[in-house]
């Protein structure tokens, strides 16, 4: 990670000190999200309105912003919402099935399974034009990710153990992270490249924020609404209503916190170089929450998530090498 870091710095022009201080602050906002979003999702159980609910101190985050011009508007035309939506509507599944999984099952074990989004993002770079071919070696290192999952839920006695809910819905947030970077790549890329439109990268985010929220509205009124008012009395019965605003309301600042320095630090330095990093960033979640929540832990899970997180380590090196060469067509 030094090494990746300080050629990250010499490329990047900026000083390793600024990218050293965005990878803590990205991976400290990452750690207390996971934390405080545990916390809320196992005070109410109502998780499509937690993760509304999250989006909503990003988006006062964003206008507080603006009003004060500490950061300057967003100057989009409607052609140039149209072209986000769906990369709101991604990053609005790619949340909520983070706080659905972790809302179902242990920290832990959400984030062994989000180790899986590379096999995710190999896939969908093939299946969705163009293609995106990566080196063979990359492919080669799907296998470590999934065998390394596959390890963690087989439990000493007992065989395979998984909690499909919690499982299915980190999957999801797999997918859908996987089509967002892939959707996204070319309208992103333009919108920061019209300086007119004043779209840096925090304003990518707090934009696809705001697209995300209004596509969760809707689910929280599906899925949630006949019963949102008697899980809300019952959670603050039990745990006091300010108990349950607070977990919330800080699980959505470090959300959006910790989205603002991951994505301050990829302008920086690149998709890989905070891939790598994003893989680092696992370990500290799953220890952190383990010994938070008392997760157990058992041998094969310990190993299990080791290779798997070493399998994702290496197909972000992997990936940074040449492509396999396309076959010439008559």
């Amino acid at each position: 990670v030094e090494v990746t870091m300080a050629a990250a710095a010499a490329k990047s022009g900026s000083s390793p000190l600024t990218l050293v201080l965005l990878v803590v602050a990205w991976y400290a906002g990452n750690t207390m999200y996971n934390v405080y979003n545990k916390k809320a999702a196992n005070m109410i159980h109502a998780h499509w309105f937690v993760a509304a609910a999250q989006l909503v101190v990003g988006m006062a985050w964003s206008i507080t912003m603006w009003i004060t011009g500490l950061r300057k508007k967003p100057n989009l035309t409607a052609a140039d919402i149209t072209a986000c939506i769906p990369i709101g509507l991604m990053a609005c599944i790619a949340h909520a099935g983070s706080v659905l999984a972790m809302g179902m099952g242990a920290v832990s074990f959400a984030q062994i399974v989000k180790a899986c989004e590379p096999v995710f993002a190999a896939v969908v770079g093939l299946v969705v034009p163009p293609m995106d071919v990566k080196p063979m070696l990359a492919y080669a290192m799907l296998v470590p990710i999934i065998g390394g999952v596959g390890l963690a839920c087989i439990k000493e006695g007992k065989g395979v153990d998984i909690n499909y809910g919690a499982f299915g819905y980190a999957s999801l947030a797999n997918l859908a992270a996987a089509l967002k970077g892939k959707l996204g790549g070319s309208v992103t890329k333009a919108l920061k490249g019209d300086k007119s439109k004043n779209m840096d990268s925090a304003n990518v985010y707090a934009v696809m924020n705001f697209i995300s929220f209004f596509f969760t509205v809707p689910m929280v009124v599906i899925a949630e609404g006949s019963t949102l008012k008697e899980e809300w009395d019952h959670a603050c019965e039990e745990h006091g209503a300010q108990a349950v605003i607070t977990n919330i309301a800080l699980s959505g600042f470090f959300f959006y916190i910790y989205n603002e320095f991951a994505f301050a630090f990829t302008a920086q330095v690149g998709a890989v170089t905070s891939s790598v990093l994003n893989t680092a960033k696992r370990v500290i979640i799953i220890v952190v929450s383990s010994v938070i929540f008392m997760e157990p832990m058992t041998k094969n899970t310990v190993i299990g998530s080791a290779v798997a997180i070493s399998g994702t380590f290496g197909y972000s090196l992997a990936s940074k090498g040449k492509p396999a060469a396309k076959k010439k067509t008559s």
